[in-house]
């Protein structure tokens, strides 16, 4: 990356409107090039990604998704599939992410487009097998002047609000808020967490500090994602832990720019949940210096 993880971050937004040119031929390389580099996740889920031109048969696919079917412009699509695993969703959520970062790093504007493409046409471009799973693609490309459309789209969304650190974030046990200061040098990666897009920007990510060990928790929204009515009569992919995947991306990443080394393990801790939407996910774990 050329500019700082945190720049990066706060820069990015999800574009819906697009100029009409193709991505620069280096451009296109070096992030095909990155991409390739993506082919497993912290969880161990395999996965493989994508760059791909647009056509109009893809933008029938788009169709249901509500706002984020309203892309305009030239646009291509950052494509993926990954082995249907334990964790297959969060890594997903975490490779995908990482590649729309390095996107804004080159310049290009992004959205995450979540839904169900198993069966689109993205899907047949990279040959989606019956063991694999796409949960999501990427619209990326050379962002057109912002308009009256894209403020409003952005605002219907909700998508550039963000909830506060008391509502996210606790020391020891749910229900003890834990402030800016009393995270330390975690105060960033955890902040890079709280900017991060989500589906309809429920932000479902709530992490629990107990000791030098960050437990991350998925909290469901109710009537939305996996077990709910919508969710299962249109065959959508349980996108909340996808957005798992997104949170662990920037956390990890910001925390690593920073010098904080760690890694992930899956280890549930004796923490009382405050209902039964509250659901572990992983834990960073801070190496031992």
């Amino acid at each position: 990356m050329q500019k700082p993880i945190t720049e990066l971050i706060r820069q990015r937004y999800s574009c819906r409107k697009y100029q009409d040119k193709p991505i620069d031929g280096s451009q296109q390389r070096l992030l095909s090039d990155f991409l390739a580099l993506k082919s497993a996740g912290p969880l161990g889920a395999r996965a493989r990604f994508a760059l791909v031109a647009a056509t109009d048969r893809d933008r029938q696919s788009l169709k249901g998704l509500g706002t984020y079917g309203l892309i305009r412009g030239g646009v291509g699509f950052i494509v993926g599939a990954a082995e249907r695993a334990p964790r297959d969703l969060e890594d997903y959520g975490y490779l995908m992410e990482h590649a729309v970062v390095f996107a804004t790093d080159l310049g290009l504007g992004t959205c995450w487009l979540g839904g169900t493409f198993s069966k689109s046409s993205f899907a047949k471009k990279i040959a989606v097998t019956a063991s694999e799973v796409m949960p999501a693609v990427a619209a990326v490309g050379y962002v057109a002047e912002d308009s009256r459309f894209g403020r409003w789209i952005r605002k219907r969304a909700g998508s550039d609000l963000r909830f506060p650190w008391e509502s996210l974030f606790f020391d020891e046990r749910f229900g003890e808020p834990l402030t800016p200061e009393r995270a330390g040098l975690y105060a960033d990666p955890l902040e890079m967490v709280r900017l991060a897009p989500s589906a309809s920007n429920k932000q479902p990510w709530r992490i629990v500090r107990v000791g030098d060990v960050w437990h991350f928790f998925l909290q469901r929204t109710k009537g939305y994602g996996e077990g709910s009515l919508l969710f299962s009569l249109l065959h959508l992919a349980d996108l909340q832990r996808v957005d798992m995947g997104i949170a662990m991306c920037h956390f990890e990443l910001t925390a690593r720019e920073l010098g904080l080394t760690g890694h992930w393990v899956i280890d549930e801790p004796d923490i009382k949940k405050p209902d039964k939407s509250m659901e572990y996910t992983v834990s960073w774990k801070r190496a031992l210096v």
